[in-house]
């Protein structure tokens, strides 16, 4: 097995040029950098991660925490981070919270134990202040789908008031006044807001909220068809919905064909997060675009300049929400 030891012999540079260029510390010219490379590439040779570690300071891995592991929302996210620090030459470990604060508070903890260079955050249960502190610990973290004031600059989150405002302007707009709406576990933040962005709709087109006409689901599909079943057991004249995202749209959507109804000539809906099946589905359904690729790759940025020295990489902490209009609204005579 090759040694450093022999690379530098081949090379024919000392020992000190060898690790500057493997460890990417110190001065080194491109002329000296490369025979180093051919050396390495020529002898098979792999540098010992851990002897790298302990020569930078640096681990070269970056923690990822996620509350969830599967799905079409969070499996985008976590692909984009992947590919962003790869392409850099790090790696991700990732733990999962399950949306639960024991857990989530566990798997950073975990990260950090295990020397990540810095963390990507997207905790949905573990309080504010606490993540106040974790932001101001030794250990560089960025926050992801979320907003926290007090470490505003570290945090990467989308519009969600203006999200769930788009939505439902849109079938207000269309004529519709009578409009429910299910919403996510409202112990989430993202949830409130989306909620507090209908409620701003009503208000602007004089349309009081009539709590017959509101559901609390938990962004389970399930949870949007027994909101949809809910909301037409009030007896009340319904004519469009706004679900918080789109797996409770198709719930809602499914029960409302199960009992016969037509969308959306006799229902219309807006879901919420563009993810891919519902634009497939018939009849196509109209979104608010929440870019999470966009927001995972702006994250990897941010630890790539803070953490990494990389110069000349985009970031931004805010992103705007986008209405995507497809077939599921239908206009009514007002």
């Amino acid at each position: 097995m090759a040694t450093i030891y022999d690379v530098s012999n081949l090379a024919r540079v000392s020992l000190a040029t060898v690790s500057r260029v493997i460890n990417d510390t110190g001065k080194v010219s491109d002329k000296t950098r490369q025979k180093v490379h051919e050396a390495m590439e020529q002898l098979g040779y792999r540098p010992n991660t851990i002897a790298q570690s302990l020569a930078s300071n640096r681990s070269n891995s970056v923690g990822v925490l996620v509350s969830q592991l599967d799905g079409p929302f969070y499996g985008p996210m976590m692909r984009e981070i992947e590919s962003v620090l790869r392409a850099a030459n790090k790696h991700v470990i990732i733990a999962a919270g399950h949306s639960d604060a024991i857990q989530e508070q566990e798997a950073v903890e975990f990260l950090v134990s295990r020397g990540c260079d810095a963390l990507i955050v997207d905790a949905e249960m573990l309080a504010n202040e606490y993540l106040v502190a974790l932001g101001k610990g030794k250990t560089p973290v960025v926050f992801i789908n979320r907003h926290v004031e007090g470490i505003d600059d570290r945090c990467v989150h989308m519009d969600n008031l203006q999200g769930g405002y788009l939505a439902s302007r849109h079938v207000l707009e269309r004529g519709h006044r009578q409009v429910g709406y299910i919403s996510g576990p409202l112990f989430k933040q993202d949830a409130r807001e989306r909620l507090a962005g209908y409620i701003q709709a009503l208000a602007e087109f004089g349309v009081p909220f009539d709590p017959d006409f509101f559901h609390e689901g938990d962004f389970l599909e399930e949870s949007g068809a027994d909101g949809m079943a809910k909301l037409l057991q009030s007896g009340k004249p319904l004519t469009a919905v706004v679900c918080a995202n789109d797996h409770m749209a198709s719930g809602a959507i499914a029960l409302c064909l199960e009992r016969g109804m037509r969308v959306p000539e006799d229902m219309s809906f807006v879901g919420f997060d563009n993810i891919p099946f519902p634009k497939y589905i018939s009849p196509k359904l109209t979104t608010v675009s929440n870019p999470i690729q966009a927001m995972g790759k702006m994250a990897a940025n941010w630890v790539l300049q803070q953490v990494y020295d990389a110069k000349d990489i985009p970031f931004a902490h805010r992103f705007a929400p986008e209405l995507i209009v497809r077939e599921s609204v239908t206009d009514l005579n007002v």
